[in-house]
């Protein structure tokens, strides 16, 4: 139901209630001292409030037929077949390759999981040490989602996962194709994706790949035992808000997403429709079949669960200046719209006069995971008081490289990260396998691999009936 009818029907039934009991008043006035004047003055005290419930339930009602209406499962469906994402997912067949403490307070796990083409994906997987007792015996789960050149050995993919451990969660972090031990020689920051040539349909499947990546992410925290698979949380920041952005409208086991520098999807010919062809461009054009496609998007996000978008009002990386509070205000009132009500629908915030950087390890958006996932080891007050790091001060200290396009005060050097405690990294700690033993599996990870696959499919996707 639009909210502008939702306003007009509260509004109309004000104006009715005024009208009538003043009627009522009038008639009780009249009847003083008659055999019906107590019937009449005791109306008039309760009219109000029955007239109240009635249209509150007539407008509930209604809301909630509008919102059946949106077609979820349809959408979800052809979104999944643009983006040549397998019905059903392939199985995760997960593997550990080692156990070990990058913290006193956080045990870690070297793993891998299938994609895919039988590919695999390599990550680390943070968890409480030890676990904390929970009413279910189970703890939430969080997933980083990174942008371009970011990978499991990203300071924030390494912070987040320490971080969110110390608070009593899951947390998964792995190498997006063409990054880390994805990579073909094994670098990270490359953009390797960035550098394919393809059309339109192989920049869909790419897309997809990240897509499905993220949801195979959710699918093997689901199916770890100490995970509640009903408290998934996901983060994704610059292009991983992009590929949160549609992963998050299709995959239902994500309790809660939080975009970070981007998630600000636009019109036609705007920012997301011009930018990075393969992975964001070509893929969000592809998307004009929804219609009004912000709209829809974040609409089959309010149809999973809460979502957040959380920037930097100076963000010019993702065009926050000119896409920021008053366009994501507009975005919200279409999504509100199609939606039929405002619960679900995405908050934002903006913060003043600072750019590109991982929200998510930020004391705001903390704040925000627990009242949504309920981190089991931190109470919100405890959340309120925790200390800071600025990260500049903290990757010098532990030596820790920094993309150079990020590392100003404005954008990530200036992130004011909670905790001030967290240990510093070497490459090979978060390594999943040797040199040796990747040199020997290299196929079956690097984004080489995955070209070729997929230029041997065929265009068109049928596995959707």
């Amino acid at each position: 139901m639009p909210t502008q009818y939702k306003r007009s029907c509260g509004a109309l039934a004000a104006d009715f209630i005024r009208n009538a009991t003043s009627r009522l008043r009038a008639e009780a006035s009249a009847s003083q001292g008659s055999t019906h004047s107590r019937e009449i003055a005791t109306l008039v005290r309760i009219f109000p409030t029955l007239l109240l419930l009635g249209t509150a339930l007539l407008c509930d009602v209604t809301g909630s037929a509008a919102a059946e209406a949106v077609p979820v499962e349809e959408w979800r469906a052809k979104i999944r077949a643009n983006f040549f994402i397998p019905t059903p997912l392939p199985a995760r067949d997960p593997q550990t390759h080692r156990h070990f403490k990058p913290d006193p307070a956080v045990r870690a796990e070297a793993v891998t999981y299938t994609s895919q083409f039988g590919l695999r994906v390599p990550g680390i997987l943070y968890l409480p040490n030890p676990l904390p007792k929970t009413a279910n015996g189970k703890i939430p789960a969080f997933i980083v989602v990174n942008g371009h050149g970011g990978d499991k050995y990203s300071w924030y993919a390494y912070y987040t996962g320490i971080l969110y451990a110390r608070a009593g969660a899951a947390v998964l972090t792995f190498d997006p194709i063409g990054e880390g031990e994805r990579n073909a020689a094994r670098k990270s920051g490359t953009r390797a994706h960035d550098m394919i040539k393809g059309d339109a349909t192989l920049a869909r499947r790419l897309c997809g790949l990240l897509m499905t990546d993220v949801m195979q992410a959710a699918a093997y925290l689901a199916e770890r035992p100490e995970v509640d698979a009903s408290r998934i949380g996901a983060g994704g920041y610059s292009l991983g808000s992009f590929v949160l952005a549609l992963a998050g409208a299709v995959e239902p086991r994500l309790r809660a997403c939080v975009m970070v520098g981007g998630g600000n999807l636009d019109d036609p010919n705007g920012y997301w429709d011009i930018s990075k062809p393969m992975c964001q461009g070509l893929p969000y054009r592809s998307l004009d079949f929804l219609g009004d496609r912000p709209a829809a998007i974040y609409a089959l996000h309010a149809a999973r669960g809460p979502s957040l978008l959380f920037n930097g009002a100076a963000d010019s990386v993702v065009a926050m200046p000119r896409l920021g509070e008053a366009f994501l205000s507009d975005v919200r009132t279409r999504v509100q719209r199609l939606h039929g009500r405002s619960e679900g629908v995405f908050d934002f915030v903006m913060v003043p006069a600072v750019s590109h950087r991982p929200f998510f390890v930020t004391r705001p958006v903390v704040a925000w995971l627990d009242r949504q996932l309920d981190l089991p080891r931190w109470t919100p007050a405890e959340i309120e008081a925790l200390p800071e790091t600025r990260i500049s001060d903290w990757v010098a200290k532990h030596r820790i490289t920094v993309d150079k396009g990020y590392a100003s005060e404005e954008r990530e050097g200036g992130t004011p990260a909670l905790l001030d405690d967290v240990p510093g990294f070497t490459r090979d700690d978060l390594s999943v396998l040797t040199e040796a033993a990747w040199t020997e599996q290299r196929s079956r990870f690097v984004l080489e691999s995955w070209l070729t696959e997929a230029r041997r499919q065929p265009n068109e996707y049928r596995a959707v009936r």
